[in-house]
């Protein structure tokens, strides 16, 4: 044993010299299109018939996948905890895909000298593959994904990995949070963080017995290349993660956080991913059933306000529940104390006329004597800009804010209303904007110009037409909710 501990210590210390981060010790870096294999076999294989589109048209863009990037040292747990993450997501489709797939392949030359090549470094990898192949997946096509061959540092020839469309993609790799082009196309990034003497021993247990080296040969190039690049590129890379795990697969607490927050954002529109300001009230049969009905261009005027209303009243109900409250106590009829919350107090109403009027009976239900004021906003087309009329309460600086309008379309009457209460005085995060149906492009312009104001939702429709109308959409609201249509 002591001499054993005495030959480690010896090819570890031999092995460190100068601090060491390129990829080739000689210095003679070969070029990223030299050094990976140029063979057809050998590229990226994408099912689809036709290269990818940088744009899709909106009624042919599928749901996008929700893409999580797990970055970490060697050994420290990355693909157990994706491992994890897929069992508890039992319920969807969910694709591994490993960075370590697109390593390029060596030259003859550097097969012979393997041993001085930092496979490490952010240049062994072939990231505009990879690239190319999330972005792929992202789409909605089937991928064709390398197969690496860690003995002979080659990839198959004739061999693939197919992975088809899902709806969750993990990508894994120490070094999937260096290139901000990857990053872009996260949702969630995940850092795995674990000792270094715990990863350094799952790097000799891995590299001994699944790929079939010595012990020497795994200490070496722990030394020269492993931890210097851990040092100048995955450990910096840290700081791009949205959630730490301390010793990675062991935290059971962190990845069960991790995959209830994934099974929230799954069942959000693709837009509340991008605007966390925009929320969308759960959808049920009964809702689905009421939004069938007031869609329908046959429904009598009668059955069209009723489930107007009751959908707006859920709508004013959910807005509600973004307000701040304060902790109560209360003494019940039994004699026992009971620990709740207070209602905002300082809170109004604003309706843009005329659609927005016909949320006020709903706000007027849910609180008891409300002041509402008015906003009157002349629309011509896309423009919407100038504003006719205004009423509102002296204080409404002091006060939170439930802006109504039932649809949000292009959302220029929007932004006027919402800049003139901003010019009032009223704090952007003071705002709570209730709609019930709202179109992509309306909440795109709202939410850049405005993106600490709230959005409060009943359906996120597809689009708008070349006239500036929501599609599906529900026709003119204020018409047949007043029954002004014919």
């Amino acid at each position: 044993m002591p001499e054993e501990t005495t030959s480690i210590d010896y090819v570890m210390e031999a092995a460190s010299g100068p601090h060491f981060s390129g990829l080739r010790l000689d210095g003679l870096l070969s070029s990223p299109t030299s050094s990976s294999a140029s063979s057809p076999a050998h590229r990226f294989a994408s099912s689809a018939a036709s290269p990818l589109d940088s744009t899709l048209p909106s009624d042919s863009t599928p749901t996008r996948p929700f893409v999580i990037g797990v970055s970490g040292g060697t050994a420290s747990g990355k693909t157990t905890v994706c491992d994890m993450i897929i069992q508890q997501l039992h319920d969807h489709r969910v694709v591994l895909v490993n960075q370590d797939s697109f390593y390029r392949g060596l030259t003859p030359e550097e097969s012979e000298r393997a041993h001085e090549y930092n496979f490490d470094h952010p240049d062994a990898f072939d990231t505009e593959q990879l690239l190319e192949c999330l972005e792929q997946l992202i789409s909605g096509h089937s991928v064709q994904v390398p197969i690496y061959d860690f003995k002979k540092h080659q990839r198959s020839s004739d061999s693939f990995r197919q992975v088809n469309a899902s709806d969750v993609i993990i990508l894994e790799g120490i070094l999937v949070f260096h290139d901000q082009r990857v990053r872009d196309l996260m949702n969630m990034k995940i850092f795995v963080d674990t000792d270094a003497d715990v990863r350094l021993a799952r790097r000799i247990r891995r590299d001994t017995v699944e790929r079939g080296r010595d012990i020497n040969s795994v200490l070496e190039q722990y030394a020269k290349f492993v931890k210097p690049a851990f040092d100048d590129f995955v450990l910096p890379s840290k700081k791009y993660a949205d959630v730490i795990i301390p010793r990675g697969g062991d935290n059971h607490v962190a990845i069960d956080l991790i995959v209830q927050h994934i099974h929230t954002k799954l069942g959000q529109h693709d837009l509340c991913k991008i605007y966390p300001n925009v929320y969308v009230i759960h959808s049920t049969f009964q809702i689905r059933g009421m939004h069938t009905l007031i869609r329908d261009k046959d429904i009598s005027k009668h059955d069209f306000v009723f489930y107007s209303d009751r959908l707006i009243r859920l709508v004013v109900e959910h807005g509600l529940g973004h307000l701040p409250f304060t902790e109560k106590q209360v003494v019940t009829p039994t004699g026992s104390v009971y620990t709740g919350v207070d209602f905002c107090k300082k809170l109004c109403g604003v309706s843009i006329v005329r659609s927005g009027e016909s949320m006020e009976n709903a706000l007027r239900a849910c609180c008891k004597g409300i002041k509402i004021g008015k906003i009157l906003i002349h629309r011509d087309g896309d423009d919407g800009k100038q504003l006719i009329y205004e009423k509102l309460p002296k204080d409404i600086s002091e006060r939170h804010v439930l802006l109504l309008d039932p649809v949000l379309a292009t959302g220029n009457s929007a932004n006027q209303a919402i800049d003139l209460l901003i010019r009032k005085g009223v704090p952007e995060s003071h705002i709570i904007f209730l709609n019930l149906i709202s179109a992509p492009e309306g909440i795109h312009c709202v939410n850049k110009r405005f993106p600490s104001l709230k959005i409060v939702t009943s359906e996120i429709d597809v689009a708008l037409n070349e006239e500036f109308r929501v599609i599906p959409g529900l026709g003119e609201f204020g018409d047949r909710y007043f029954g002004t249509d014919d």
